[in-house]
């Protein structure tokens, strides 16, 4: 197949560009590299160095002897991404171009704001550009378990079927967001929902957990194809963040209770259930959603298994949670989708907790122990910041 690969030089974009070249599809990737400006703004880097997309992409044609097609631009830009599509014809586009971080949503209203335009804008162009060139296109797109956020019911996958009043209805499963950007989430959600129901546009909503791990098979060829690896408090998920802790001697951070409970999966099945959803597409005016996410731990769970992998003692620290969320809550989700199409998980081990640790150890030179600490606040604007110190003059 041809498949569009958007947002292809991140984090997960990037492996899942391999993985699926590998495989014998034809891939193009398109960035604008925004995720490497973050890394300037926020004065702190990916733990693993990583090349530039040219020498990535070189180095992968050289060592697999498969063509990525490369698109610089950006998707709030509708020209670029119509020209993109005419030009390389996909039959199927897996969408991780949009800002992925929920803190870096809520440091102010500017960030607030740059998240919903390019994650919402972006979105809505690539509706458009595929309703009008090709509508027989694929559409996977990477969602968040973020989006449902903890309700007292089992989180079902996507849909709930609803009594009310002696009538039924199989309606979207409610949404309660817990930043501006997992409200972004919910936005794309719905328009896509629409577009599909509208246009008659086949679309997959992977709506994944909290993803763990940096190394994939073809990463694992050339220092040149290693993916980024996020650990600050900004940008790095919490187990990594912990094996990062670990291997510098720092305490594992939990923020508030540690009793909040997400799913999480290893970076390898996310390459893998891109692939299943692309092999079983939706059908024409589907939008369908799958929940992406293999087992569920809780914060303190996590910091538990990490502290026993590292070969040293470490602390674990409890302390105030800078986001509005429930300290105890239930959560049960449905992910029997994937499962059912033949995903077959890597579960969390010890084994890969110690290979993240060494990890850490081995690049602890490029840590930046200022930038672990969490320093956005839910609660706290930047403008109220200043009013503060205002009346304090």
């Amino acid at each position: 197949m041809r498949i569009l690969v958007l947002g292809g030089d991140g984090y997960l974009g990037w492996p899942t560009s391999l993985y699926l070249s590998r495989k014998g599809h034809d891939v193009g990737v398109v960035d604008n590299f925004l995720r490497r400006t973050y890394d300037n703004e926020m004065g702190v880097d990916s733990l693993v160095p990583i090349q530039q997309l040219q020498r990535r992409v070189s180095r992968w044609e050289e060592i697999s002897g498969f063509q990525i097609d490369t698109f610089i631009g950006d998707l709030t830009d509708a020209p670029f991404i119509y020209k993109v599509i005419k030009e390389f014809s996909p039959q199927a586009i897996v969408h991780f171009a949009e800002q992925r971080s929920a803190p870096y949503s809520m440091i102010d209203r500017g960030h607030a704001v740059h998240t919903q335009v390019n994650n919402v804008v972006g979105t809505l162009n690539l509706l458009y550009a595929i309703a009008e060139i090709d509508p027989s296109i694929h559409l996977v797109k990477l969602g968040t378990m973020g989006e449902y956020g903890t309700p007292n019911i089992d989180i079902e996958e996507g849909y709930i079927e609803i009594t009310h009043r002696g009538r039924k209805d199989i309606l979207p499963f409610p949404k309660q967001p817990g930043s501006f950007y997992h409200l972004s989430k919910v936005h794309d959600s719905h328009n896509i929902h629409f577009a599909c129901k509208i246009w008659g546009l086949a679309a997959t909503d992977l709506n994944q957990g909290v993803v763990y791990g940096q190394e994939t098979e073809e990463t694992a060829l050339h220092p040149d194809l290693a993916t980024r690896f996020d650990y600050d408090a900004v940008f790095g998920t919490v187990l990594n963040r912990f094996c990062v802790q670990a291997a510098v001697g720092k305490p594992l951070t939990i923020y508030g209770s540690g009793n909040q409970t997400r799913g999480m999966l290893d970076i390898r099945d996310t390459l893998a259930c891109v692939e299943l959803a692309i092999e079983n597409p939706a059908s024409p005016g589907e939008m369908r959603v799958f929940n992406q996410f293999t087992e569920s731990f809780s914060v303190s769970e996590l910091a538990a298994l990490v502290a026993e992998a590292a070969p040293k003692s470490v602390n674990i620290d409890f302390i105030e949670d800078p986001r509005v969320e429930a300290q105890e809550h239930h959560y049960r989700a449905a992910h029997t989708k994937l499962l059912d199409l033949g995903l077959a998980p890597h579960l969390l081990s010890q084994s890969l907790l110690r290979k993240l640790v060494v990890l850490g150890e081995t690049y602890s030179a490029r840590v930046n122990p200022d930038a672990i600490l969490p320093t956005v606040k839910w609660k706290t604007t930047k403008s109220q910041l200043l009013t503060s110190s205002l009346n304090s003059l």
